[in-house]
């Protein structure tokens, strides 16, 4: 298996974060976003969306992040971090939801103004935009904020997101917030989060995709 990743692209990070967690045979290959090997046709064949990642599967083409983190899961044998049960599943597939549908978009919209647009020259920042930004990344982030207080009421060791252990939910969460420092995230504040994070960056496979 390949799989087509940039290092500074969060929703490839967290697929190769599962991939590395998981111990699944990847040969992991950087896409130079810099130069639009995105755009290439033979790249295109792969994902029409010209983005990251990608995995391919002896001809089999998987995008989305979250659907790669699945498919290289259920590969895995005797993997922990995405149950067999139906509801505790569901349970992990709905914070995946989540993050694709509110968490790192409104991310987003801030690592776009205050870190990609002075990279790649595309203009000044836009104040509306980072206010919008701001009140979106609070107002998810607070959520994520209050699960974690609740679960951390559960006792018996780490808070994690889902199922009181580390699951794919955790490795996809918390890959947006590696721009926290360089977009600027407003979370400070936000006690239970910033200690969740902090022990999701002691896991090998966060040091192992750190810039």
């Amino acid at each position: 298996m390949r799989l087509y990743h940039h290092p500074h692209s969060f929703n490839a990070r967290r697929a190769v974060m599962a991939a590395l967690h998981l111990g699944a045979k990847v040969d992991l290959v950087v896409v130079d976003l810099a130069k639009g090997a995105q755009r290439a046709p033979e790249y295109l064949k792969m994902n029409p969306n010209g983005r990251v990642p990608v995995l391919d599967d002896d001809g089999f083409f998987l995008t989305e992040s979250c659907a790669i983190m699945q498919y290289l899961a259920d590969k895995t044998p005797g993997q922990t971090v995405y149950p067999q049960d139906l509801r505790a599943r569901a349970d992990v597939n709905r914070w995946l939801f989540w993050c694709a549908h509110h968490f790192a978009p409104a991310i987003s919209i801030l690592n776009w103004e205050r870190v990609v647009k002075p990279m790649i020259g595309a203009g000044p920042i836009d104040p509306a935009m980072v206010e919008r930004g701001e009140a979106q990344v609070k107002q998810v982030a607070e959520v994520l904020d209050e699960h974690l207080a609740a679960e951390s009421k559960r006792g018996g060791g780490p808070t994690w997101i889902a199922q009181g252990r580390l699951t794919l939910a955790d490795l996809a969460i918390a890959s947006p917030l590696m721009s926290i420092g360089p977009a600027k995230l407003p979370v400070s504040g936000l006690a239970r989060l910033l200690s969740w994070f902090e022990q999701v960056q002691e896991l090998d496979a966060w040091k192992r995709t750190s810039l």
